[in-house]
């Protein structure tokens, strides 16, 4: 069995704090999401090997990483793509690694920004027992935030209907980016997108498969965060901190107030500040502020700020990015 680990994307909601650095590396408490996922890939012995496919902007950030960490199974697929107008799509992008790498396995794809709270071997042993094409599904509770995915209609835990990011959401069951296709089903991307079918939402194809054969969908309770906007970033940084407070040891916090969901990273500066709900990157300085549900990105110099719901770049002055 192989597996691929979605890393395609530019995460342009998320500039400035990924501007320059792949979302996938995003701290969440001590880890980060893609080596939560590169775990469970290691220790399953039926995988043999996990394709990381990634972009050419971003291709040497992860070698580098690759080189430096404990994982052994892990190589580089790179697209030919440096700007977010120039992607394939993830079922485009996917085509062309099954082609350019002969994947003739079955597969596991898991998107490396996804942050769930199962073990990805019993997916496997769920996708090993059905035999067919298999989605990882997630009750997210909330028919607006449903909207913005895939649903799915199951009878037992066969899928019956999947409508991709509906306007009129009949249920809050939506499929995750975590999917397992037997190696007979791959060269279906190919004759999905001759028949010039949508190269880049995947639910699209596994619609598409729906139409023509079983698909199973494995269910999970937990958590499960995409990590896509800041606020979701944060929603997953609370879960990792269990809504606590995470401050490196050679960082320094003096005459400061750290609130809830609060995470200080290494050689960063805080002094006469209030802090709730924020994440401080690397050797940030902060003084006579108060940052609210934000991100200040590495390196950023910010003083007598008052800030809520802002990515902060490195800058001679405060320079708010995108809002939550």
């Amino acid at each position: 069995m192989k597996a691929v680990v979605l890393a395609g994307g530019y995460a342009t909601r998320l500039w400035p704090i990924t501007e320059h650095r792949p979302k996938m590396f995003l701290p969440v408490g001590e880890n980060t999401v893609i080596d939560e996922i590169f775990e469970d890939l290691e220790a399953d012995d039926r995988v043999d090997e996990v394709f990381v496919s990634t972009n050419e902007r971003f291709a040497d950030t992860f070698a580098d990483y690759l080189d430096d960490s404990p994982f052994e199974k892990p190589t580089l697929s790179v697209e030919e793509t440096v700007e977010e107008d120039e992607k394939f799509g993830v079922v485009g992008a996917l085509e062309q690694l099954v082609g350019r790498e002969g994947v003739d396995d079955d597969l596991i794809v898991v998107a490396g920004d996804n942050m769930i709270s199962f073990d990805l071997g019993d997916f496997a042993d769920f996708f090993e027992e059905k035999g067919t094409p298999t989605l990882a599904a997630y009750d997210v509770g909330d028919r607006e935030r449903a909207k913005s995915y895939g649903l799915v209609q199951l009878d037992g835990d066969e899928v019956v209907d999947f409508q991709e990011k509906p306007d009129d959401p009949q249920s809050t069951l939506v499929s995750i980016a975590c999917y397992a296709f037997p190696a007979e089903t791959l060269p279906d991307l190919t004759t999905y997108l001759d028949d010039d079918n949508n190269p880049d939402e995947p639910g699209w194809f596994l619609q598409w498969l729906q139409r023509r054969g079983a698909v199973h969908a494995y269910t999970f309770d937990g958590a499960w965060f995409d990590i896509g906007t800041a606020d979701s970033y944060l929603d997953a940084v609370e879960y990792a901190l269990d809504g606590g407070t995470l401050v490196a040891d050679d960082a320094t916090v003096e005459g400061s107030d750290l609130g809830d969901v609060v995470h200080v990273m290494s050689g960063t500066t805080v002094t006469d500040s209030t802090l709730d709900r924020a994440v401080v990157f690397e050797d940030a300085t902060i003084t006579d502020s108060e940052i609210r549900n934000s991100g200040i990105d590495h390196r950023a110099p910010t003083a007598s700020a008052d800030l809520s719901g802002a990515l902060i770049r490195p800058h001679p002055s405060v320079r708010a990015g995108d809002h939550f």
